[in-house]
């Protein structure tokens, strides 16, 4: 089976969506998921690296920090994408503007979480402390259970949409943007979207993956 594809976007792609990239893919290879984890901006910096902030936030929450480079989010990138994952609300919307097919599978980070969180998890989820690094998460084995079908595993999350009130707030289902903001903020985005990414990884290997 085709290694699911995940391409995580955001405005310059330079902050949140490469920490998001890192963060997820550090914690699918730990939890040993094959998956193929990109990103891209909305209106990219196109061609920069990450800054300076977000690149030490990724190596504190334990991901093996690699070379990035800014690009511009495009219909083919979303075409290609099994699951799109964005850092905010308008970020989806521009998403969803650039190829309306893709709402079956384009969520934000936190809104995605909160939908395959657990039924007592607490809807807004908990900020996780930062990690030295990264929590191996053993993937359970079965010589039985069949491969998850992530297509349709997708499916059935989009399916929940309507029967999960919306968060009060609604930005609580955003990212804060941290560029050129002080550390505080930086270190707010970075601890939600690690939340957010742990949840996912532990809902998956819960689905079998």
């Amino acid at each position: 089976m085709t290694a699911p594809r995940i391409l995580i976007v955001c405005t310059g792609n330079i902050c949140r969506s490469p920490l998001g990239e890192q963060l997820l893919r550090e914690n699918l290879r730990s939890a040993g998921i094959d998956a193929v984890v990109t990103s891209a901006g909305t209106h990219a910096m196109t061609g920069s690296a990450m800054t300076p902030e977000a690149a030490a936030l990724s190596t504190q929450y334990g991901a093996s920090n690699t070379p990035h480079v800014a690009r511009q989010v495009t219909e083919k990138l979303i075409a290609d994408a099994d699951l799109v994952l964005t850092a905010t609300r308008d970020h989806r919307r521009d998403v969803v503007t650039l190829l309306p097919k893709a709402t079956r599978y384009t969520f934000t980070l936190n809104q995605f979480a909160r939908l395959v969180a657990p039924a007592d998890a607490d809807a807004a989820h908990p900020l996780a402390e930062p990690a030295e690094t990264a929590i191996p998460v053993s993937k359970p084995t079965s010589a039985t259970r069949p491969p998850l079908d992530f297509s349709a595993f997708i499916a059935s999350v989009a399916s929940t949409r309507g029967l999960h009130p919306s968060p009060n707030p609604p930005t609580l289902d955003d990212v804060e943007d941290p560029y050129r903001q002080p550390a505080a903020v930086y270190d707010r985005a970075a601890a939600a979207i690690n939340a957010s990414v742990a949840t996912i990884t532990a809902a998956l290997i819960a689905a079998g993956a």
